[in-house]
């Protein structure tokens, strides 16, 4: 038999069939089925129209498209009986020997591993403008030429009819790059559906959170819809980092900050959210209910995979993100809006093992407790390098990853870099490029030429080739501290920074970055403050404290906030022996331009002392920013009890359920020191006594302003601070 067309419908191909029958045609139907990456529309029935001669398949098909054209293969009707009845006989036995053979086959490919049966098969399907938006191909519909679609590995570029094929994997996500002026569907959580995933017998351990079912044998076809969209250049995305959610409190937190500051941001049809990883903190049943309130914004959410959305018990880094696979979407891919290319990463190898402890500080990945490192794979990497070859080289790549590929806040720690990072820059040579990242829970805005000490030794990177930016945290210090004005925790970052979201708006291939601080006026982006040598003499003994171990210290610091006098308030003494004044401004770069006056006096520069110029990391008190370390010292919400009887409301929970209770202390397990973006200028000595207002601007390297102001007290002694009693 030889095959003439294949039908949407069974019945469509019967009446085909029955036409060709009339004209002395033999011919055969077969049903099968078709399976398409939106989950609501796998199984529907399609139909396969065949020639019971091989040498009446041509005459089929020109009576299909002419049929009042003469069929010189024509048979009489006792030859088309007799073909039926000895055909029906020869099918039983051919198909009797095409089982026997397949078993053997079947037997074989167990034996040589499935990864044989690789090179034998191919995916093909489709990629169609959807007229009616139902999610399925019909007749009519046109293909949409020039797109991407990738197996995971392998890149391929549809013909004019919208048509692919490419070589199947034993463990694959079937993926299209939505590309420029269209737009893929998305489900009811705003989640974009771009994928099949397809894992050859399913995860073949026990997962918490069920890893891939097994899908059975390929799909006939594998069809991908597309929607047109507004083909602009300008539009904005909301890149959130570490969402973290551990529980469902945290999700009420995440929906009550984030998602009313991105309602009020206003975002449009051709813009994004974008998640950087550890979007739920290790309870991937979390998911389902942050997408949900996500999708309010109204926007489709494109996620990245991070160190807690994996399957912690995995033994195999090929297993690791497998739920998160059947939950939310691939662990990579890419997708297109304007004229940037945004490439998402997995960045995570879970669990790490010899490869990765081959490189000096990775020897952890050897011990008895399963560790993850920062390493993108080689299958990773050659598929970026395919995808390369597909991309323009004036397009803007915006690499999407979890773990940094360097940081300044983690730049002497291994495991929170990326090994192969110099890789990366090295494929991107000569391309507008951004790096986005979470994971550290700091802000970092990094520019082209800056480096810190730390990375070449580590990572094997040097001054950067193009912008990195490092996008903080949703959930700010992983939901710690005490409760704002709206009854979210406050959480100041690493850094000091506040919990948010940055911006970004493309115009073109070039963009602009600000961060919008969650709950505070969009229109905030510093603290100022000033380090005086009380707060400095405070925060050494509290520092000195945090750095013992728990079970070797007083359960009680040896100071708190209540302890540091007023730094606002100053002495001529306290001027002649250091005060300086400090700007946090929370999404800084080297270019930022940093000024004060008092009053209406002479402008005066202030300093980054961080320079990137290959330094390591300055520290301690001199270096940290008063204004975060005060509202970071004094989490009171700890030590909140009641009569309840609920032990797990006596203070608060955060990560797996951990219980922060007790005496208020610091949020966290150290007290911050270092800053990538404080800016700081030395008061002058002989300040007059007196009330000075002090006006700080700062300027970012797209123009965009900050103005805020300090009111400064000087007396020749600092006045007692608490009420006098009187005898």
């Amino acid at each position: 038999m030889r095959l003439i067309a294949r039908y949407p419908t069974l019945s469509e191909a019967q009446e085909r069939a029955a036409f060709l029958r009339s004209r002395g045609i033999a011919t055969h139907v077969s049903g099968l089925t078709s399976l398409r990456p939106n989950l609501a529309h796998r199984g529907r029935d399609r139909a396969a129209l065949w020639a019971v001669l091989a040498e009446q398949a041509e005459d089929a098909g020109q009576l299909l498209e002419d049929p009042g054209r003469p069929a010189p293969s024509a048979l009489d009707e006792p030859a088309m009986e007799r073909l039926e009845t000895d055909g029906a006989a020869l099918a039983r036995r051919s198909l009797l020997r095409a089982l026997i053979v397949t078993l053997v086959i079947l037997v074989v490919l167990l034996v040589l591993v499935i990864s044989v049966a690789d090179a034998a098969e191919q995916v093909s399907g489709r990629v169609f403008h959807d007229l009616d938006g139902d999610g399925r191909y019909q007749q009519g519909e046109l293909g949409v030429a020039g797109v991407l679609v990738s197996n995971g590995l392998d890149v391929t570029v549809t013909d004019a009819d919208g048509r692919y094929e490419l070589p199947a994997r034993s463990d694959m996500d079937i993926t299209v790059v939505q590309p420029a002026g269209w737009r893929v569907p998305v489900d009811d959580r705003q989640l974009p559906q771009f994928a099949f995933t397809w894992k050859a017998g399913g995860t073949p351990e026990t997962l918490r959170f069920g890893g891939l079912p097994d899908p059975g044998p390929l799909p006939e076809r594998i069809d991908f819809p597309l929607l047109p969209a507004p083909d602009a250049d300008h539009f904005r995305c909301a890149i959130v980092g570490d969402s973290q959610t551990y529980s469902n409190d945290e999700v009420g937190y995440f929906r009550s900050s984030t998602i009313v500051d991105l309602l009020d941001e206003g975002l449009d049809d051709g813009d994004c959210m974008i998640y950087l990883g550890d979007v739920v903190g290790d309870d991937l049943d979390l998911l389902d209910r942050l997408l949900g309130v996500g999708s309010a914004v109204g926007v489709p959410q494109w996620l990245g995979f991070g160190n807690h959305d994996m399957d912690f018990d995995a033994t195999d880094p090929a297993h690791s993100a497998d739920s998160w696979r059947r939950l939310a979407k691939p662990a990579y891919y890419a997708f297109e809006i304007g004229q940037a290319t945004f490439v998402a990463l997995n960045n995570l190898v879970y669990p790490c093992g010899e490869e990765d402890a081959q490189r000096p500080g990775r020897e952890f990945c050897l011990e008895d407790r399963p560790r993850y490192n920062g390493r993108v794979s080689q299958t990773q990497m050659q598929w970026l390098e395919n995808l390369l070859q597909h991309i323009p080289e004036d397009r803007l790549i915006v690499l999407l990853h979890h773990v940094p590929l360097v940081s300044f806040s983690d730049a002497d720690r291994p495991v929170h870099l990326t090994d192969n990072a110099a890789d990366l820059h090295a494929l991107l040579d000569g391309r507008p490029a951004l790096s986005l990242a979470g994971h550290t829970h700091t802000l970092e805005n990094l520019e082209p030429g800056e480096w810190y000490a730390g990375w070449e030794e580590h990572v094997g990177v040097g001054p950067l080739p193009f912008r990195h930016i490092i996008a903080g945290a949703a959930s700010g210090a992983w939901w710690q501290g005490n409760l704002d004005v709206h009854g979210i925790p406050m959480a100041l970052q690493r850094m000091g920074a506040p919990k948010g979201v940055v911006m970004l708006d493309f115009d073109g291939i070039e963009y602009r970055e600000r961060y919008r601080g969650a709950r505070l006026d969009p229109r905030r982006g510093q603290w100022l403050s000033l380090n005086t040598p009380a707060f400095r003499a405070w925060h050494e003994q509290l520092a000195a404290w945090m750095a013992r171990p728990e079970d070797e210290r007083d359960s009680v610091p040896p100071v708190s906030v209540h302890d540091l006098p007023d730094v606002q308030l100053v002495t001529t003494d306290e001027l002649a022996e250091g005060v300086y004044l400090t700007a946090n401004v929370w999404l800084g770069s080297r270019s930022t331009r940093v000024r004060a006056r008092r009053g209406q006096g002479e402008w005066f520069a202030l300093e980054r002392p961080q320079k990137g110029q290959g330094e390591a990391a300055q520290t301690g008190a001199l270096y940290a920013d008063p204004f975060s370390v005060q509202r970071q010292a004094s989490d009171s919400r700890r030590a909140v009890v009641s009569r309840s009887g609920n032990s797990r409301t006596q203070g608060y929970e955060t990560f797996r359920g951990r219980a922060n209770q007790g005496v208020p202390r610091p949020q966290g397990r150290s007290l911050a020191d270092r800053n990538v973006h404080l800016w700081k200028a030395r008061l002058p000595s002989d300040l007059a006594e007196g009330v000075h207002v002090i006006e700080v601007e700062s300027v970012d390297r797209n123009g965009q302003r900050l103005v805020d102001q300090l009111v400064l007290e000087v007396k020749t002694e600092r006045p007692p601070r608490f009420w006098r009693v009187w005898n």
